[in-house]
């Protein structure tokens, strides 16, 4: 199986199965002599374990990580980072009554055929399980970000739709993203969403979610034509997301109802200061940052594993139905909010190395 790493000059590779002893992550491309906070990793972590609260997965996984190489005296030496998590509460039996069959909406069809050899166990390599990883990456990449830019470039990501359910974007607050279950930026929606969620788990079924990820004080002229664009780079690491099935930047798909007067992202000079009169671009133009927030979203389709009843074949190719038992996330979009601003920090941080090397 290749194509387990991502990245240009600052890369991470990520290793392991949902049911295996540990999965696992290496970082290569780290720059040397800067202090590492294993508890700020740690709490990146914690957002994203699952087993929080009745709207997420029972699984009761710690992630608590450990750094087996690659830092000296608190910091990086500049070889390869390696980080590890022992996986502790598998449940394989859960999946032995459909190891036989293709779970709809699933990788295994696609794994199996492909490689012939398919771990059953909650989707082997192909679970989300191997994202805590990515999130273990992109903590150490902020590391990095908050020791280059200045100011402080930061990024804040909140689920802004459950089902049908939206939230007000006029209410977004972003000190109470980290205060509720859903990472929702808007209190008045919690209720709707709990309701709704509840309703789908009691009826055997599961929600989709758009999740907002806003990136403000990232420098000017991040990203590199032709193919290694800022939104093209972003784009690439977020559909790599497990469940992910869309992206948009800006204004996004709506820039349709726009002429071309109003959809540009008109500009003029302030007391000798520039200033852009819309941000429809997101923040992005010609595939390198302007200087403005950046903002797009994405959309994580419905949990495929769901208690209801459903059509499937087997791997003999015959018509069966299967119903997937064991501990499912209702709404999976959830915990992809601490992955997505993971992805986000390590693409950014990576372009920011090769924005500053002299090699492009």
């Amino acid at each position: 199986m290749s194509h387990n790493s991502y990245g240009n000059l600052l890369k991470f590779t990520t290793w392991g199965e949902s049911h295996g002893e540990a999965i696992g992550c290496v970082v290569d491309g780290y720059p040397a002599n800067i202090p590492i906070d294993i508890k700020f990793i740690q709490s990146k972590l914690n957002l994203r374990r699952p087993g929080q609260s009745k709207f997420t997965t029972q699984r009761n996984e710690k992630d608590e990580i450990k750094i087996l190489s690659g830092l000296f005296n608190g910091k990086s030496t500049g070889s390869p980072i390696s980080f590890i998590i022992f996986n502790k509460d598998q449940r394989s039996k859960d999946y032995s009554n459909i190891q036989n069959k293709y779970r709809p909406g699933h990788a295994d069809f696609t794994y199996h055929m492909k490689y012939k050899n398919f771990d059953y166990r909650g989707g082997g390599r192909s679970s989300a399980r191997e994202t805590a990883m990515r999130v273990a990456a992109g903590a150490l990449s902020e590391i990095l970000i908050s020791k280059i830019t200045k100011p402080k470039m930061k990024i804040t990501s909140g689920v802004i739709q459950i089902g049908n359910e939206k939230i007000i974007n006029e209410k977004w607050n972003e000190n109470f993203i980290n205060k509720n279950p859903f990472f929702s930026p808007d209190k008045n929606v919690i209720k709707k969403w709990e309701n709704l969620i509840l309703t789908h788990r009691k009826n055997g079924s599961s929600l989709g979610a758009i999740i907002e990820v806003r990136v403000k004080n990232c420098p000017v002229g991040i990203g590199e034509p032709i193919y290694q664009k800022l939104d093209s780079e972003l784009s690439k690491a977020i559909m790599s997301i497990n469940a992910v099935k869309g992206i948009e930047f800006g204004t996004g798909f709506k820039l349709v109802e726009l002429d071309g007067t109003n959809s540009s992202d008109q500009m003029s000079m302030n007391k000798n200061k520039l200033k852009f009169h819309s941000n429809h671009s997101g923040g992005i133009l010609g595939g390198i940052s302007s200087g403005q927030d950046i903002i797009f979203r994405y959309i994580v389709k419905p949990t495929s594993s769901v208690l209801s009843e459903k059509k499937t074949v087997t791997k003999k190719m015959k018509n069966s139905v299967i119903k997937t038992k064991g501990r499912h996330d209702p709404c999976v979009g959830i915990r992809a909010v601490p992955v997505g601003i993971a992805m986000t920090n390590f693409v950014i941080a990576d372009l920011l190395l090769i924005s500053k090397s002299k090699l492009i």
